[in-house]
């Protein structure tokens, strides 16, 4: 008997397995269905890789200045060329990898730390609190976003720390409001309801329930927000308020490349590109993302 069922048992499909390669399938299907989202996910990982592996994947020292090789045109030796001091271009871009998505990443991290439980608490209890915390949002998004980014950098002095404090201040109205938004669609739903009727407290209301429940639209909001945390990263830098020189970020290497665009283009070409290709990835991803944690797509 014991034999018949073992038998038995190992003809029998495993439920488990299956169910969890049906899902894989299905949500790689769904990736499949958007090219260009997938295409801008990839190019998005790549770059992380290329941060990630900086010390190991770049050619040579970002910071060794040559000489002999002073605004070298793209060769064997140097791929994309040498700079106005003789240093690779390539290390430098692949460096400035790793300063870009820093800045860009951790920036709005401030941002979602700071604006998250402000616009949870203020749409949850509405009143007063929610009053004066929306009267501040609305201050702080009169000025512009780069304007604001600059004047806290001019008070804080250059660096990439400051840098990142700058733009992720600047962006965190924009969670404020998000969230406060998605708090009042939801405050009323059913399950919320529900988790009042058996005895749930505000905060576990807040953390265990709401905030799950809206998490793909901040999710979403993220990913589009870090390509212009990287914009404005670069921004100041090619103004002399984020990253300092000789550090390679692309902002900086663009700036030294604004004097040689006729005799050395290709100091220009590399950095501008990094940021247009990775930006763009991330707008592509975000909106792939979007569509994708969309109820009515599956």
């Amino acid at each position: 008997m014991r034999g018949d069922g073992t038998a038995v048992a190992a003809s029998l499909p495993s439920v488990g397995a299956g169910t969890e390669t049906t899902a894989l399938q299905r949500a790689w299907r769904r990736a499949a269905r958007r090219p260009p989202a997938l295409a801008g996910a990839t190019v998005v990982l790549l770059y992380v890789l290329l941060a990630l592996g900086a010390p190991w994947i770049a050619p040579a020292d970002p910071l060794r200045t040559d000489w002999s090789q002073i605004r070298k045109a793209p060769s064997a030796a140097h791929p994309l060329g040498t700079d106005d001091l003789g240093r690779d271009v390539l290390s430098r871009v692949i460096w400035g990898t790793r300063i870009s998505m820093q800045a860009g990443v951790f920036s709005i991290l401030l941002a979602i730390v700071i604006g998250v439980p402000a616009g949870l608490v203020a749409g949850f209890y509405r009143g007063a609190f929610d009053q004066l915390i929306m009267r501040l949002t609305d201050a702080w998004l009169s000025f512009p976003f780069l304007i604001l980014a600059i004047g806290l950098v001019t008070i804080l002095g250059p660096s990439l720390s400051n840098a990142t404090l700058a733009i992720g201040v600047a962006a965190t109205p924009t969670y404020i409001r998000l969230t406060r938004g998605l708090v009042l669609g939801s405050r009323e739903e059913d399950f919320v309801q529900g988790a009042r009727a058996l005895g749930a407290g505000d905060l576990r209301v807040m953390g265990r329930h709401i905030l799950p429940n809206i998490a793909s639209a901040l999710l979403v909001q993220a990913t589009v927000s870090i390509p212009g945390a990287i914009i404005a990263e670069a921004i100041l830098s090619f103004l002399g308020l984020g990253v300092q020189p000789p550090s390679p970020s692309w902002g900086t290497m663009l700036n030294a490349a604004q004097q040689f665009l006729e005799s050395a283009p290709w100091m220009a070409w590399w950095p501008g590109l990094a940021i247009f290709s990775l930006t763009l990835s991330f707008n592509l991803a975000g909106d792939g993302l979007r569509d994708w944690l969309d109820p009515k797509d599956y």
